[in-house]
């Protein structure tokens, strides 16, 4: 569907109602709105992590390319997926995009390309340890919440299963850029405490039972 803006204000949505493709008129804080207004959020968020990668260019190397084509993928995959939640059942037309297979499979070869830099978490991570780890957490949660939102508009009307696939990928890919950006920048990544403990206590635990005497029982 060709896009051409002339005007940005158009004194439409005024009264708290909006149209979505097709031209229907919905209320603002109707759940399709919700819905792609989160994607949108998500969108800025990762809008400001490219914006400042140039200024880490010399930590990602040889992958930096690679990393900055990523994000402005994403960025556009985000705007593919919130024109599809902007189009009600039956208002689809002709040459509309649906995030499909191929957008879910990249995601997961990228992640799988990734995890290979990364040792095994012993503990939950923590946001932060730098600038783009933290921002990278923020859009993990807000990608979380809008897939939270779209399986409430599933719950009363159509959504493509590929497209609530593609959201859910997506949280689980920002996550991992997350530590894969800390990994290469040598940034710290911070650990739940609490976690740790618990790990260490069932390490300790193990050790015990490895160590403890055999009575001879069965």
């Amino acid at each position: 569907m060709p896009i051409r803006l002339t005007r940005i204000y158009t004194r439409t949505g005024d009264k708290g109602f909006t149209g979505l493709v097709g031209g229907a008129r919905v209320p603002k804080e109707s759940g399709r709105l919700e819905a792609y207004g989160t994607l949108d959020e998500l969108n800025a968020i990762v809008g400001i992590v490219r914006t400042l990668l140039p200024s880490y260019r010399e930590g990602f190397g040889a992958d930096f390319d690679w990393y900055s084509e990523m994000l402005r993928r994403i960025q556009n995959e985000l705007f593919d997926a919130g024109s599809e939640l902007a189009t009600p059942p039956g208002a689809e037309y002709e040459g509309m995009h649906r995030m499909g297979e191929a957008e879910v499979s990249r995601l997961e070869a990228e992640m799988d390309q990734m995890q290979q830099e990364l040792e095994p978490l012993k503990s939950f991570t923590l946001p932060g340890g730098g600038m783009l780890n933290a921002f990278l957490h923020q859009a993990r949660t807000v990608c979380r919440r809008a897939e939270r939102v779209c399986w409430t508009v599933r719950r009363e009307e159509a959504l493509a299963d590929q497209l609530l696939v593609y959201i859910n990928r997506l949280s689980d890919h920002l996550f991992v850029q997350s530590r894969w950006v800390a990994k290469r920048l040598g940034e710290p990544e911070f650990l739940w405490d609490r976690g740790l403990r618990l790990d260490s206590r069932a390490v300790n635990s193990a050790r015990r039972k490895a160590t403890r005497p055999k009575s001879g029982k069965p």
